[in-house]
């Protein structure tokens, strides 16, 4: 046999299921993210408030329509309007991000309160999306790591060097990857999961940076002027 036809041997790193995802645990997460935006201040939001929260519903319609409970199929458009959904809920954090930044450093009448409210706000929105691209990317997405695909893991979890933990084998899901960008965010490293490959270290990289810039530069400040 020849070697480019050989099978990878079995690990639980390449473990799949029959059984589809769910999508709605990610959808919930995206409609808590076009909520927030809508309820920062209009100081903090890059043109008209509704503009990339409709553009996002939009989207989000259509994936729901192609796949109403669980994630059974894709195609190139589906995956093409998959991360396009992600990717407008993470332009739309950056631009409240850097708004608020700028806020702080022309020092407008902004009061302290309203500036936590608000990077707590972004700092959620900023767990929620890097949760979304690791779900979306890991092993080429939740409808690809339920196939018998085989590809290489982008991120290492406990439960792939210790499948004596879990029954049979183990696929992550959404919690998974959300968990793994709440401690990234919090920790401002990794915890438990390892990013593999340079896509996943890059996005734990960006994730960490927008994570310290809003705890630290933005919630420090707002606390210092906080009456």
């Amino acid at each position: 046999m020849a070697a480019d036809q050989r099978k990878p041997p079995e690990s639980p790193a390449y473990g799949f299921r029959s059984e589809h995802e769910h999508r709605l645990p990610a959808t919930i997460a995206i409609l808590l993210a076009i909520l927030i935006y809508t309820l920062l201040p209009k100081r903090l939001i890059l043109g008209p408030r509704y503009l990339l929260p409709a553009l996002e519903l939009i989207i989000l319609i259509a994936l729901t329509a192609s796949n109403p409970m669980k994630i059974t199929r894709e195609s190139k458009n589906i995956r093409v309007l998959s991360l396009a959904l992600i990717g407008l809920v993470n332009l739309a954090n950056a631009s409240n991000l850097a708004l608020l930044s700028y806020t702080l450093v022309a020092g407008g009448s902004t009061s302290g309160r309203s500036l936590i409210y608000a990077a707590v706000a972004i700092w959620v929105t900023n767990v929620m999306v890097f949760g979304l691209w690791f779900w979306e990317l890991d092993r080429g997405g939740p409808f690809a790591r339920c196939s018998n695909l085989r590809r290489n893991p982008d991120f290492l979890f406990p439960q792939m060097t210790s499948p004596g933990t879990t029954i049979g084998k183990w696929v992550p899901t959404f919690m998974d990857y959300l968990y793994v960008s709440f401690t990234n965010a919090l920790a401002f490293s990794p915890t438990d999961t390892m990013p593999l490959t340079p896509m996943a270290k890059f996005l734990m990289l960006v994730q960490s940076m927008v994570s310290v810039i809003t705890v630290i530069l933005v919630g420090a400040r707002a606390v210092n002027i906080l009456h």
